[in-house]
């Protein structure tokens, strides 16, 4: 069962921006369709999103790690007026929490879900 969560400090961020989930739900489905923009290694990836109402190039870069057809999880975003890349610390910091979320197991995860430190997107099923 494929499962896309955030972590909360991803979920404020994105409340703030006001980027609905199902922008998420299509960027996990453009990933599923072999349109990563950046493989950065340990199961991270950074993905290109549009802002609401406008484009990929003035949008939003997001970092998620992800087990591709399984488990993703958002962690970072940004927008890409604000800074062009993250640096190496931040990088092997996403990595590093990202893998501690990614090998979750059922029960861990329902309690980070029940806690609120991870957050479940949910998207419409598509048949």
């Amino acid at each position: 069962m494929k499962r896309i969560l955030e972590w909360k400090d991803f979920a404020k961020w994105q409340a703030g921006e006001k980027l609905p989930d199902v922008a998420l739900c299509k960027a996990v489905k453009e990933m599923e369709d072999g349109r990563i923009d950046a493989d950065l290694g340990g199961f991270l990836y950074k993905k290109r999103m549009a802002r609401p109402g406008g484009g990929k190039s003035g949008g939003y870069r997001t970092l998620l790690s992800a087990r591709i057809g399984s488990r993703y999880v958002f962690l970072h975003g940004f927008p890409k007026s604000d800074k062009a890349n993250i640096t190496q610390g931040e990088k092997k910091a996403q990595q590093f929490a990202g893998k501690v979320f990614l090998e979750l197991s059922a029960e861990t995860l329902s309690n980070a879900l029940k806690s609120g430190v991870l957050v479940e997107v949910h998207c419409e099923q598509d048949h």
